[in-house]
């Protein structure tokens, strides 16, 4: 579909019209793209410096992790459009007699597990991205700090956001013991990766005030 290679303005001009795709679960993982990539920027702005040799290879290391998150987040945004369309088909589908109500229930269950594989992909993601700008801000350059909270800020957000793509499709889903399954699953990352966003960002800003 090409969400993650159209011009800027494009992707925003559709995510703020009243086509279904991009969505919220896109608009997240391209957020979390970008705040993977500021962390990333610390890193490029680290190597090479005399000042940092000591750091350099954990750089480098960090950095290759950084470009193979950032390519994963901007493919599943095209994802999240992929597996969004089939389950806007299903809402659409006839429930008029008992036979279509039971193929609609049947259609929905199987759609809304690939809706909520995808947002929680993207939460998944952007837990290990703020796992890597926790030590890009504390290994990376003071020049670069900045970049470096702004990115934890991002990827913050975007976990978040995602989570609501989650929950939006496991409060649908009839087999309450596997919407439950992927609902404590998203609870866990909520309740330890926003907090340590947060004290990255809070660190960061204390050095800059």
């Amino acid at each position: 579909m090409g969400f993650s290679t159209v011009p800027c303005n494009e992707f925003v001009e559709v995510l703020g019209s009243k086509a279904p795709v991009p969505g919220g679960g896109g608009a997240s993982a391209l957020v979390g793209a970008v705040g993977t990539a500021l962390g990333n920027m610390v890193g490029s702005l680290t190597v090479g410096k005399k000042k940092y040799a000591d750091v350099e290879a954990d750089m480098y290391a960090l950095k290759e992790k950084a470009d193979k998150l950032q390519a994963e987040l901007l493919h599943l945004i095209e994802r999240d459009a992929e597996v969004f369309e089939p389950l806007a088909k299903a809402y659409g589908m006839p429930r008029e007699t008992e036979e279509e109500k039971a193929e609609k229930a049947r259609v929905m269950e199987i759609v809304l597990k690939d809706a909520c594989s995808v947002p929680m992909e993207i939460m998944e993601k952007c837990c290990e991205a703020i796992e890597l700008i926790v030590e890009f801000a504390a290994k990376g350059s003071a020049l670069a700090i900045s970049d470096a909270g702004v990115g934890a800020a991002f990827c913050a957000a975007a976990l978040k956001g995602a989570s609501l793509n989650v929950y939006i499709n496991t409060k649908s889903m009839k087999n309450r013991e596997y919407a439950e399954e992927l609902n404590v699953k998203a609870d866990a990352m909520l309740a330890k990766y926003p907090a340590m966003a947060d004290e990255v960002f809070d660190t960061v800003l204390a050095r800059l005030k």
